[in-house]
């Protein structure tokens, strides 16, 4: 066990890390991989807080066992039923008989459900606490940040909490853990898309829990997926509320969905168009080609977005239909729109996004663009208008 991975005298990190699955939840990609972080507290009770995903058990327990000298695990605490944190249960169960699983009333559904497990189980509430030797543990339950059992666990002595996957992020750990010994800029957009894909359509509920960890002091954020941060806390804390209030950064993201290359013309108008009104940041993807979880941290990190989308059996693109239900599905806000819909021999583009501003809470900035056949030179100005007008609306300050 390197000494690395000590976050203080008597806390351990024994997470692992995944560089092997491609689809974190079969879904969203993992280029970089993901680490599944798991602690270990060795007081008069050794205590462990989270597992591991069940691939990966084998190398867990060998970090468990070199650094409790083949004492038994005393507790085993379960933020998130998850099992890529809950996984290896079973397994430490079968080598610690007695070992107590300390969780909320949600957690003892998912536990007899996953891995019918229903003895040795120590129901806590909100602010409960627990001793175990000279150190004190308090619960904060966190329900829906992002499943109904979630919790987060605050070791009083040490200032840490221990917080599930509120504050995580996709990538595997490259040697150190920690947040001053790592380069931060290859986490940032893995941490906006994490929170965007993952926990973004909580956002309201993991605002009001964030904010309730105001009166703790906590000097380390120990996640499940990620960075442990003992340098600077507090940046994760206002990055994570700020994501979930829906705040956004100065830029524009231009999506098209285009099967014959018409709608790209004139999405990429309305892409100047933005620039032109003094927007550096512009982002330009074709919904077809760039996996839908960047579009969705994209939009999420920036004030404007642009969909262009052709029409497809009288709706949308399905690339860009799958887009606009995830965003619905996040409740999207606070963000200026455009819309492009273009069709050849029927239309339905331009009515669903139009629907999808109803459903929404955001800015819709006139004109909508609505195209047949090839774009026209007059469509291709009210594109480029278009841009220039978000991008006027995002330089002009606050949405909505």
């Amino acid at each position: 066990m390197s000494y690395s991975n000590k976050l203080s005298g008597n806390v351990y990190w024994v997470g692992v890390n995944d560089r092997e699955t491609e689809l974190f939840e079969n879904l969203w990609p993992l280029p970089n991989g993901i680490s599944y972080n798991s602690y270990l507290l060795v007081d008069e009770k050794v205590v462990l807080v989270d597992t591991v995903k069940i691939d990966y058990q084998e190398d867990y327990l060998e970090k468990i066992m070199e650094l409790t000298n083949d004492r038994p695990i005393d507790y085993l605490i379960i933020n998130h039923m998850e099992p890529d944190h809950s996984g290896s249960i079973k397994e430490l169960l079968r080598l610690f008989p007695e070992m107590k699983i300390i969780g909320n009333s949600k957690t003892t559904g998912f536990l007899k459900g996953f891995y019918g497990i229903e003895d040795n189980i120590m129901e806590v509430t909100n602010n409960d606490t627990l001793d175990v030797g000279e150190k004190t543990l308090e619960f904060h339950i966190t329900p829906m940040v992002h499943w109904p059992e979630t919790m987060m666990t605050y070791l009083q002595e040490d200032n840490i909490i221990f917080s599930g996957d509120v504050f995580g992020s996709f990538g595997a750990i490259k040697g150190s853990i920690f947040d001053d010994e790592i380069d931060l800029e290859f986490y940032e957009d893995e941490i906006m898309r994490y929170f965007s894909n993952i926990v973004g359509k909580y956002s309201p509920i993991a605002a009001k829990h964030i904010k309730s960890l105001s009166d703790l002091e906590i000097d380390i954020v120990a996640t499940t997926h990620g960075p442990v941060w003992r340098n600077n806390p507090q940046y994760i804390i206002d990055k994570y509320l700020s994501m979930s209030t829906f705040n956004a950064e100065e830029g524009a993201v231009v999506v098209y969905g285009t099967m014959y290359g018409n709608t790209k013309k004139i999405a990429e108008e309305a892409a100047a168009g933005l620039s032109a009104a003094g927007i550096k940041e512009v982002k330009l993807y074709d919904a077809s080609k760039t996996d839908k979880s960047y579009l969705i941290s994209d939009i999420w990190k920036y004030k404007g977005a642009i969909l262009a989308s052709c029409s497809y059996n009288n709706e949308l693109f399905p690339p860009m239909l799958s887009l606009v239900e995830a965003l619905e599905n996040r409740g999207i806000q606070k963000r200026y729109f455009g819309f492009i819909g273009t069709y050849s021999w029927s239309g339905g583009a331009l009515k669903r996004l139009e629907q999808f501003a109803d459903n929404c809470n955001i800015n819709l900035v006139e004109p909508k663009v609505e195209n047949q056949y090839a774009p026209t030179n007059k469509n291709l100005k009210k594109a480029f208008n278009l841009g220039k007008k978000v991008g006027e609306k995002i330089k002009g300050g606050k949405t909505n």
